[in-house]
């Protein structure tokens, strides 16, 4: 079943116009979409209804293509791509626990997630796939319009070409609106990194069975759902430009630019929307950014090596998972996929499942009237350059049972006990579909009041949104779970959110 939105595009080509200034309005008007939420939904639900795909966990003796190596114990694929599961030592780390030996996934492909961006009606929609990952506990997510490893998209595995690739692989004649090389969960990935770009075309584009036009305003309203907008999609969104160049044209010539949303109109949008503002200023300067940033990562001087996975210590491996003695962190384990509506009809593969539920967590605060959100210099030892912004808190609570008490990450009691009436945003989100099996955290953004004077640890830094949008154009600065949650601090631009 597919929908084509009617109307035609007409895009202006000239600075501050076209998409890049368009989508923060799409944002703050929901409505004036192409087509509802409500026929959204609709779609949606016959989809799933419609794909009958199966996944069930296997012992590692039914994995196909897959083996242990003899000399290392690590788990292989017989072609030599996709990826591998293999043990990673790390020294030295900072923090009350230094050292430790897991499991990794090593995937050294540069894959691509790309969403394309066509204007309808004047509002600019984004091309979204409804997508069965083996790991998403729900089986249909919304993905990018493409998402795709190199191995699957040079058709490795034997299955049809990947719809819409040519538009990122091929951007000329297009406009590109982001391109960067992002990196992933450095807890559980080694220095895997994907090509985040989104792509607007002019062209009349088919729609494809599974796809669906959806505007960015309604896209970002959709984060409201739990288990509806897939990681490799938060991931995107979050590169997409929301600082609006043409801002500065509606503020008065000779008027104070804070005129434009005055401080006594203080809402968390309102807030939000002078965050997205250079104008509006910001407690930390860019240059004693990059200097404490620069720093964190100079100073560190851990190490991260990969070993073989059968001597890793710690870690038990049993018929159907690879455990942690403590029985906590997350197991390696394998499922076998049956589908009708992916590249290839079936496959096996091995898979990370986190045991407990995930907290990633943004503090944010309204200073002199511009919202601010706390984030952290994080090391994981999957990064390349070792440490990353993160959010003000990211963990397992659970883990932290086995660990040494300051070893629980600063706030996640703050987080954890907040009222209703400081919580700005609370979804349970999936983790990526394709590595990692039914593993989810909850999004939480927080509001603590002006009046409150926080103590900034020297890892923590508040930075606003413009500054985190910016950041977000480079690779390596921002990790995975800080752009998921700045995609769901830029939905409370929205008017509606999810209904």
């Amino acid at each position: 079943m597919t929908h084509a939105p009617t109307g035609s595009a007409n895009v202006l080509t000239r600075h501050g116009t076209g998409p890049v200034g368009k989508i923060p309005d799409s944002l703050r008007d929901v409505e004036h979409a192409v087509t509802s939420l409500r026929d959204f939904y609709a779609w949606l639900t016959s989809y799933r209804d419609t794909e009958q795909s199966k996944v069930r966990r296997i012992p590692f003796t039914e994995l196909k293509a897959w083996r242990f190596e003899g000399s290392t114990g690590n788990l292989v694929h017989d072609s030599g791509r996709f990826f591998s599961v293999q043990g990673l030592r790390v020294r030295d780390a900072p923090g009350s626990v230094p050292s430790w030996e897991q499991p990794v996934i090593s995937q050294p492909e540069v894959g691509v997630l790309g969403i394309l961006v066509k204007e309808f009606n004047g509002i600019p929609h984004c091309l979204m796939q409804a997508k069965m990952e083996p790991g998403n506990h729900n089986g249909v997510q919304l993905s990018p319009t493409v998402q795709a490893t190199r191995s699957n998209y040079t058709r490795v595995h034997g299955g049809r070409p990947v719809p819409y690739l040519d538009y990122f692989r091929n951007a000329s004649g297009h406009r590109v609106l982001a391109d960067v090389l992002q990196s992933e969960q450095g807890s559980w990935f080694h220095r895997k990194r994907n090509r985040n770009i989104v792509v607007e075309t002019t062209e009349d584009v088919e729609l494809l069975d599974g796809f669906y036009w959806l505007s960015a305003g309604q896209l970002h309203a959709l984060l409201a759902v739990d288990d509806l907008v897939n990681m490799d999609a938060r991931t995107v969104m979050s590169c997409l430009p929301l600082t609006d160049p043409a801002l500065p044209n509606l503020r008065p010539p000779d008027g104070d630019p804070r005129s434009l949303y005055p401080v006594d109109v203080d809402t968390i949008r309102t807030s939000l929307t002078r965050s997205l503002d250079p104008a509006h200023g910001a407690l930390h300067s860019p240059g004693s950014l990059r200097n404490w940033f620069t720093g964190a990562r100079a100073d560190f001087e851990g190490e991260a090596t990969l070993v073989g996975l059968g001597s890793i210590r710690g870690w038990h491996r049993t018929e159907d998972r690879i455990s942690h003695e403590s029985g906590l962190f997350f197991d390696v384990m394998a499922v076998d996929v049956e589908t009708g509506s992916r590249e290839i009809g079936g496959w096996t593969q091995p898979m990370i499942e986190a045991r407990g539920q995930g907290v990633t967590a943004f503090l944010v605060q309204r200073i002199d009237g511009v919202l601010h959100v706390l984030v952290r210099a994080k090391h994981e030892p999957g990064f390349m350059d070792a440490v990353e912004l993160a959010p003000t808190v990211q963990c397992t609570p659970e883990n932290y049972t086995v660990l040494p008490a300051e070893a629980a990450p600063p706030f996640l009691d703050e987080v954890l006990s907040a009222p209703a009436e400081a919580i700005r945003f609370d979804t349970v989100l999936s983790e990526e579909g394709g590595r990692f099996f039914h593993t989810r955290s909850r999004h939480v953004i927080v509001e603590i009041s002006p009046e409150r004077e926080l103590q900034e640890p020297d890892d923590f830094r508040w930075l606003t949104a413009h500054q985190l949008s910016g950041l977000v154009q480079h690779s390596n600065y921002l990790n995975i779970q800080a752009r998921s949650l700045l995609a769901c601090l830029h939905s409370l631009l929205c008017q509606t959110r999810g209904e």
